[in-house]
């Protein structure tokens, strides 16, 4: 395993039999963490990077079996905010020293293009030394183009799976993995920041299907690659599955920073939510952002994706505070900057 490793360091890409491989085995976990932070650590240093997240609408169009806030839940108790309460977040983030804002919400049709538009221009005609990331799903490559024009500089869009076949265990038939791979490939040529990403542990994954997934990766190139274990929620048809594992998720993390030493690579919430310092296991794998949440206080345990999301009950001033701490604790510094990615 430490050549598959050394290789991948050195050349960053592999075969897909070497992925699976180096998947199957998860050997050589301390020597593949030492090399993913030296590598995070030349092109980094010690810097943690925060998004200030604000959750604007928890309505969603799309039927996800893993997702809380899918279409047919209707014990979810939807919301959507109002511009000038986003704006608002965005004030107190700023005041907090985020300079990145991510608006991430489900696929909800009141938002139209129009709409959205007109909400990148108010912030970024307010904060133009910030950059803004849209998270809000599949759109035409026209609307991609318009959000684009308006200011946004950054797009996520988790592709979930690169396997056809268990894209088709955790979406309802009517959503196409080509679509997702399409709307990836739409942004990278529109020039956004792109990120990608996957669940750890999803119903269905196999060594195979996460071989895929770094094959893809590797083909796309994206700047910004978001994993997180599966935590299943209870209102969703897959309730009785098992978690994801905090281990597996570090051990892909590290790949994932020997694959492409200057990823914007985030120790997520979800990492935080089954393990109390999986944020600071994250970033000590490998990982380089964190993205605490900017949202109302009044509507943050209405975003449930997964069960248990930690920090909902925190205002937003606590939230960066305590990740201060953290940060510190493990010799990482959180920092006040846009966060780019290094050009390599």
């Amino acid at each position: 395993m430490r050549k598959l490793i050394d290789r991948l360091a050195e050349e960053h890409k592999l075969s897909k039999e070497e992925w699976i491989a180096l998947i199957e085995n998860r050997g050589e976990k301390d020597y593949l963490s030492h090399l993913a932070r030296q590598a995070q650590k030349k092109y980094y240093g010690n810097k943690v990077f925060t998004r200030g997240l604000i959750e604007f609408t928890n309505y969603c169009k799309n039927n996800c079996y893993y997702c809380g806030i899918r279409r047919d839940n209707k014990n979810a108790s939807r919301y959507r905010l109002r511009a000038e309460e986003i704006l608002d977040c965005c004030k107190q983030g700023y005041e907090l020293g985020f300079r990145t804002f991510v608006l991430q919400g489900g696929e909800d049709g009141y938002y139209t293009d129009d709409k959205l538009v007109e909400l990148i221009g108010l912030i970024k005609n307010k904060y133009s030394d910030c950059a803004l990331t849209l998270s809000v799903g599949e759109k035409e490559k026209d609307s991609y183009f318009r959000f684009y024009k308006a200011g946004a500089d950054r797009y996520l869009l988790r592709h979930e799976t690169a396997d056809m076949e268990h894209y088709g265990k955790l979406h309802p038939p009517e959503l196409k993995l080509s679509n997702r791979k399409d709307c990836l490939w739409n942004l990278k040529e529109i020039g956004y920041q792109v990120g990608c990403g996957f669940m750890v542990g999803s119903p269905g994954q196999t060594p195979e299907t996460l071989a895929e997934d770094m094959m893809f990766i590797t083909q796309l190139q994206p700047d910004m690659v978001g994993i997180g274990p599966f935590v299943p929620h209870h209102d969703t048809p897959f309730a009785g599955e098992s978690q994801g594992s905090v281990e597996e998720t570090l051990y892909l993390l590290s790949l994932l920073r020997l694959l492409k030493p200057n990823l914007l690579l985030p120790a997520t919430t979800a990492l935080g939510t089954i393990d109390r310092e999986g944020r600071e296991k994250g970033i000590l794998a490998g990982a380089n952002v964190v993205m605490p949440n900017l949202s109302p206080v009044t509507v943050r345990k209405k975003y449930e994706l997964y069960d248990n999301k930690i920090c909902t009950g925190d205002e937003a001033a606590e939230c960066r505070m305590c990740l201060v701490r953290r940060m510190e604790s493990i010799g990482y510094q959180l920092v006040i900057d846009r966060g780019d990615p290094v050009k390599i």
